[in-house]
């Protein structure tokens, strides 16, 4: 036998044989990766390492629309590795990870709220990365808002997700960053595109998380990018301005409604925020608030319909105040309005401080979530009529109505050849 007996340093070896390699630690603290482990871990970062000033890509790698010869705190990627060479902290690849029983609902479609979760992720990721990149005060990457989101294809159980985050601008205070999902069938080897998303998040400071710090910047290889993103910037900013009117909205509840009213469907969650809900800083994982929110929406979907429901869309996210661990937040939603197979649920979020009587109730989170209803073959169904009742119902109606029939002519526009 080559190993004759265990000594308290390790194997011992037959004399005259060759000491066999060792291989190089990877997982323990402050363990410096090699670049092949750098690509087998896309989350982790490659040790910053000076680069010509007229560096290249190497040929055959395919660029990103930020210039990728130099990241932003000034190091380069492994050479050879095209996903990573380049600016490290603006691409970057979540590992895979497969869809179980707890993720899907009983039908097996997996959770709008669990995809969310997995894109926020990707995102925190990535723009507290770039947010550190530079030498100055630390911080960690806050989620601000969420853009319109589309479902565009149902992943199941047993199905593997794939979620890949690049920064696209960024502004004095902000981050945008776009996260793209794919599902892969392991069987059959099949990949598609599920969910395209794009998210703002602004770098809080860790000594004082009040505190907006400001983003490094990034380099763009066109000059239209960077007024594109400027222009992305200020439309969003408008829209969050525009939905706070709605702050004072509160969710009643209505005793014996009728069915197919907006009080018969209309919910409520109260969660009291724990450590494992909040970063190590104290505050909520946006993932968190937003699986919350699909979840307090795909029960008043399923109250209304009585059958399986799945998300279709997530109208933008507005994340209007932090919400810090210990308090009490009340996620309420209510159906607003249904077209012939889709229906619309407002939800907010509420937050309630309960350990500090300095602060009183606050709107810390709104969303306008789209559902739409499916047969046990998975195919669409007519969802039944809502019936507003009271004017404020009536006219949430037709603010739906408008939203919807915006979103339609934005699709077929879409849908459209090019001459």
């Amino acid at each position: 036998m080559l190993l004759k007996a265990r000594s308290a340093g390790g194997l011992r070896r037959t004399p005259g044989t060759a000491p066999r390699p060792r291989r190089p630690f990877a997982g323990g603290i402050g363990a410096a990766p090699s670049p092949g482990e750098v690509d087998a871990h896309p989350w982790r970062s490659a040790p910053p390492r000076p680069v010509p000033e007229r560096a290249r890509a190497p040929a055959g790698v395919p660029l990103s629309p930020l210039i990728r010869g130099r990241s932003p705190g000034g190091g380069a990627s492994p050479a050879g590795s095209p996903e990573r060479w380049g600016a490290d902290y603006q691409l970057a690849r979540r590992a895979p990870r497969i869809m179980r029983p707890d993720d899907a609902n009983v039908a097996g479609n997996v959770h709008g709220g669990t995809i969310l979760k997995m894109i926020e992720e990707a995102g925190a990721i990535i723009s507290t990365r770039h947010c550190n990149s530079q030498n100055g005060e630390r911080c960690v990457a806050a989620l601000a808002r969420v853009e319109r989101t589309d479902f565009l294809s149902p992943m199941c159980i047993g199905e593997v997700a794939h979620v890949s985050a690049e920064i696209t601008y960024t502004s004095k205070h902000s981050v945008e960053v776009q996260v793209n999902v794919m599902s892969e069938n392991i069987l059959t080897g099949t990949k598609k595109l599920t969910n395209k998303a794009t998210l703002w998040y602004v770098p809080l400071s860790l000594k004082n998380v009040d505190k907006v710090l400001e983003v490094p910047p990034v380099v763009y290889s066109r000059q239209e990018q960077e007024e594109e993103g400027r222009k992305r910037y200020e439309a969003q900013k408008l829209e969050r301005m525009e939905t706070k009117w709605r702050n004072g909205d509160i969710v009643q509840p209505v005793p014996n409604p009728e069915p197919n009213t907006v009080s018969y469907s209309q919910s409520s969650l109260i969660h009291l925020v724990g450590p494992s809900d909040c970063t190590l800083h104290g505050f909520v994982h946006g993932g968190v608030t937003m699986k919350l929110m699909d979840e307090v929406a795909g029960i008043v979907a399923a109250r209304h319909c009585k059958t399986n429901i799945v998300t279709a869309s997530v109208d933008a996210i507005n994340f209007h105040d932090k919400i810090r661990k210990g308090c009490v937040i009340t996620i309420s939603g209510r159906m607003t309005f249904t077209s012939n197979k889709s229906m619309e649920i407002e939800v907010l979020v509420d937050a309630d401080p309960v350990v500090d009587n300095s602060q009183k109730r606050y709107r810390a989170a709104s969303a306008f979530f789209t559902y739409v209803s499916l047969s046990q073959e998975g195919k669409s169904l007519p969802v039944p009529q809502l019936v507003p009742e009271t004017e404020d119902e009536k006219k949430r109606f037709e603010e739906g109505k408008g939203r919807y029939l915006q979103m339609k002519a934005k699709r077929q526009g879409q849908a459209e050849p090019q001459p």
